[in-house]
């Protein structure tokens, strides 16, 4: 047809490119090129899918022109309009970047057109396409499922999702929309879009948006109308937000009428040129295809080598290098170091490793730092070394044969902040918080730590030495003999250079060959998703909020000190009363002779040292039935709030910040949740009144307050959802108190009837079989006769059998698998599942949790990860997260505008991954500190 100008009996074909590279990625296991190790899984499946619409289409209805579509990399004009306009996208997975050119070189081969333009995104040249080719009379079909390219269907434009072979007419866009097509804008106006973060209307839906749509016939009428909606909080959304919504529409209205540099008749059909074809396909090593083609031309298939020796070297397994200390190189100079950052740029990617005079980031020294490019070939770069003897300050003090820092530190932020250059560290967050501080911002960044948490949670620690043992059968050097212990132990700055070159650069390279081990291993066990959504992108997340901090106040502290201090000392002479002599309440020795010699109670243990055994259970378990204990249970608790909080709070407050700086453990707990360590926020108790009295330490700046946005009942709203538990559903629905209906159902007592006694029991409950609690452990939490507390359990499963329905079936499954999931596809493992005796009823209890409180924990997760971009327009910090909470400090005047901004991005994390039966609910409070904010 060569020189055929479009017009009447034509045909377009558009295929959305961008949708066929995610598809071939997520749909096909990962693949990399033998040859040099380039993933190209997703280039695969692209040239399958494109030879597969050369193939379908030859015929009397095949097209006379086609092209592939691809978005332009970077921001559109809608940006410019809205610029929280897909703000909650994560990035591109790491492995799949570079596979984006190689996509569109593939299309070249195939010699078809190729097309994307600047600032405009692929559906705005798909509609511009589809109207100029409608208009000349020709027909058009829009390869995607893109329900944003639904507003284009009709008059000869219609879709096609290749993947169903399922073509979208008219009628198809009603199903879906409940309007046509020319109605789809109106109806995505008012119902937005998390996924592209389009705002619409709050509260209304695809189904009531075209309810309304119908109705008014159309958005502009039915918002100059909104007066006559009948149901109040509709109408008032509608009046409220209007701009907003007209906004969105804005947004999702597609531009027909672009100027392209390219006509119709550019893209007519031609036939590829074979050899051209063939020579990209051998280039990417794709034998079946090749072969496949070749034998349809009638032609020899390219010989495609095998991987050559240098190559086959850097593919193979990681521990195939022997580790080598002395051939580990200490860079002294610019030029050794400016020779290594050449390598790094020419490799792509380097293991960095940083050595500090300490471990808290917001005060340590930078002593040297580590780089590797290849298993075996690493460098160490002192750089803050001293003298034995010398001063401890100034230059005079350091030893010879180092840089300056400040010129290192130069010559290396390039190629560290270079976004070409992939920057792999072990506990990553820690090495960039510390070249934070020097002016180096770094990223991208891979993380072996997270990796390993990705693959193994649950199976065993994630630190360097574990991994290293485990996974490289390498036991490194021990940092023990190198510093000391006691009070002889010195500062790593304070080890000869001598020694630490071979340690230093020794955790360089064992981190290169564990990001090699691990990378492919999260393909092959499909937790690519949660380390790319979940884990890597939380790390600059987290570093920034530890950076940020929050105020403590000294003099709110020793007051409670000194308040604790003082109801102790009554505790004590209570339990000396009860007793009937004194003794040292905090000596457990003591304790149990007075509770199983003395006063003759019953369930005394001896261990191997001859005393009896007074832990906390075996305290809560006596407390149901005795005083004594239960007063010595609350005297511990006031004296771990006076030695944890109240005394040590005050001795982490920093002298320049005037804040404390919590460190956050991504790997803290196998579920995903997150541990906070020096000092621990985490577990600051709030089911007392004193717990909940030591928030109010934590304080706001002058002029700002402090704002907590915490899930509501989150871990009961998934239960429902996984168990599928319609009263629970039902209830939620209906904003019901979850509690009291849970008592209604289960003491058969009116809701109108509810004594404050009787929901506090039902909430133990509703909480406790989360945690697969027993009759023992609520028993102890309400402090009440075993008899009646595994009454309540019973009682429970017989009004909600979904319950035990699901948990049987996630211990079954956990059995057969060895793992359970979360919904976001984490993997939590279950080592114990199997055990026999003490064990069994704890992983049984474990691994029917882990889900719940895991896809709890992963919301919260993604919802951090979207955060910073959210607020970015506002002058608001984020500072904590305490499991369901998220901790604020905002200005007066930005309060309003950022509980709405992070109450929308957390009450639709689980969005566009997971859709849940169950809404999920942001609760928002603020105030001077942190107890009036919660």
């Amino acid at each position: 047809m060569s020189g055929t100008q479009f017009g009447k009996g034509c045909h377009l074909h558009l295929i959305d490119g961008s949708a066929f590279i995610f598809r071939a990625y997520h749909a096909l296991p990962p693949l990399t090129r033998k040859s040099d190790g380039l993933p190209i899984g997703a280039v695969a499946g692209f040239c399958n899918m494109l030879f597969k619409q050369v193939e379908d289409n030859k015929g009397p209805d095949a097209p006379t022109h086609v092209a592939v579509i691809f978005d332009y990399s970077g921001k559109s004009f809608r940006n410019e309009m809205y610029d929280q306009y897909k703000a909650n996208r994560p990035p591109a997975p790491e492995d799949l970047v570079p596979q984006f050119p190689l996509t569109r070189e593939a299309t070249r081969a195939f010699n078809i057109a190729c097309k994307e333009v600047e600032g405009f995104e692929a559906d705005d040249i798909i509609a511009t396409l589809a109207h100029q080719a409608r208009d000349a009379g020709g027909r058009v079909t829009i390869i995607s499922s893109d329900k944003d390219l639904m507003q284009l269907v009709g008059g000869g434009v219609e879709m096609l999702d290749a993947m169903k072979n399922k073509r979208i007419d008219s009628d198809g866009v009603v199903e879906k929309f409940g309007v046509g097509p020319d109605r789809v804008v109106d109806v995505q106006a008012l119902a937005g879009d998390s996924v592209d973060n389009v705002p619409g209307a709050p509260g209304i839906g695809i189904k009531t948006a075209a309810l309304l749509i119908n109705e008014f016939g159309d958005l502009e009428t039915l918002l100059d109308r909104a007066e006559e909606i009948k149901q109040p909080k509709r109408r008032q959304t509608l009046i409220d937000k209007r701009e907003q919504i007209e906004l969105s529409k804005k947004l999702v209205q597609l531009d027909c009428s672009m100027e392209l540099d390219f006509t119709l008749d550019d893209l007519e059909v031609m036939e590829p040129d074979a050899e051209t074809l063939l020579t990209f396909l051998s280039e990417m090593e794709f034998r079946t295809l090749t072969k496949r083609l070749a034998d349809q031309l009638g032609m020899d298939a390219p010989a495609i080598p095998e991987a050559p020796a240098a190559a086959a070297a850097a593919a193979a397994a990681p521990d195939s290098v022997p580790f080598d200390k002395e051939k580990y190189e200490c860079v002294r100079d610019a030029a050794g170091l400016q020779a290594w950052v050449d390598r790094i740029r020419q490799r792509g990617w380097v293991a960095v490793d940083t050595e500090t005079t300490g471990l808290d980031e917001m005060v340590v020294d930078l002593v040297g730092i580590s780089l590797c490019v290849e298993p075996g070939e690493a460098c160490y770069i002192p750089l803050a070394h001293k003298a034995g003897g010398d001063d401890l300050f100034g230059g005079e003090g350091l030893s010879e044969g180092q840089m300056p820092l400040e010129e290192a530190v130069a010559i290396l932020k390039g190629v560290l902040e270079d976004p070409a250059v992939l920057k792999i560290g072990q506990n990553m967050k820690y090495d960039a918080k510390i070249l934070h501080r020097y002016g180096v911002d770094v990223a991208p960044i891979d993380d072996t730590m997270l990796m390993s948490y990705a693959l193994h949670a649950g199976m065993h620690g994630h630190g360097m030495d574990t991994l290293s043992e485990r996974y490289l059968d390498h036991t490194p050097i021990p940092i023990k003999p190198l510093l000391g212990s006691g009070k002889s132990a010195i500062t790593f700055d304070r080890v000869p250079i001598e020694d630490a070159v071979p340690y230093a650069a020794e955790d360089a390279d064992i981190t290169l060959r564990l990001w090699q081990t691990f990378k492919p291993q999260l393909h092959q066990e499909r937790v690519t998703t949660v380390y790319e959504t979940l884990e890597r992108p939380l790390v600059p997340v987290l570093a920034d909020m530890e950076r940020n901090g929050i105020k403590v106040d000294r003099d709110t502290l020793s007051r409670m000190s000194n308040a604790f201090a003082q109801k102790m000392a009554a505790l004590e002479a209570e339990i000396h009363e009860l007793a009937g002599q004194t003794f040292n309440v905090g000596s457990p020795k003591q304790l149990g002779e007075i509770l199983f010699d003395k006063m003759g109670i019953e369930g005394g243990k001896k261990g191997k040292t001859g005393a009896y055994a007074t832990g906390a259970d075996i305290l809560e378990d006596l407390a149901t039935e005795h005083d004594l204990p239960a007063r010595v249970l609350d005297w511990r608790q006031l004296s771990k709030l006076k030695s944890t909080y109240t005394d040590a709070l005050q001795d982490h407050i920093n002298p320049d910040t005037g804040r404390v700086h919590t460190s956050y453990a991504q790997t803290g707990a196998s579920t995903g949740r997150m541990a906070s360590t020096d000092p621990n926020l985490q577990n600051i108790p709030v089911r007392t009144e004193e717990g909940r009295r030591i928030r109010e330490a934590f304080v706001a700046e002058e002029g700002n307050v402090l704002l907590s946005l915490d899930y509501s009942q989150i871990e009961l709203r998934i239960l429902a959802h996984m168990a599928g538990i319609d009263a629970l559903k039902q209830a939620f629905a209906e904003g019901q108190d979850i509690h009291a209906m849970t008592a209604s159902e289960m003491f058969e007592v009116p809701l109108d009837e509810m004594t404050p006694e009787i929901r506090r029991q039902a909430k133990a409950i509703n909480f406790g079989v989360i945690y697969g609690i027993s009759g023992f452990g609520l028993a102890r939490n309400l402090r009440i006769p075993r008899k009646d507390a595994q009454g309540f359990i019973d009682r429970y499963f017989e009004r909600f059998p979904g319950i035990r329905r699901y948990m049987d079936q996630t211990v079954e499954f956990a059995k057969e698998h060895g793992f359970v999931q979360t919904l976001f596809g984490r993997k939590i493992h279950t080592a114990e599942i199997n055990a026999k005796g003490p064990k069994a009823g704890f992983a049984k209890r474990a691994a029917i949790n882990a889900p719940i409180q895991g896809t709890a924990a992963d919301v919260i997760r993604r919802a951090m990860v979207r955060m910073p971009e959210a607020i970015a327009h506002l002058p608001a910090r984020m500072l904590l997260q305490v499991h369901d909470e998220l901790l604020f400090e905002v200005p007066e005047s930005a309060v309003e505008e950022t509980i709405e901004t992070a109450r929308r991005v957390m009450e639709t994390a689980a969005d566009p991954a997971v859709h849940l039966d169950v809404k999920l609910v942001v609760d928002a409070g603020r105030g001077q500190n942190w107890a009036e904010a919660h």
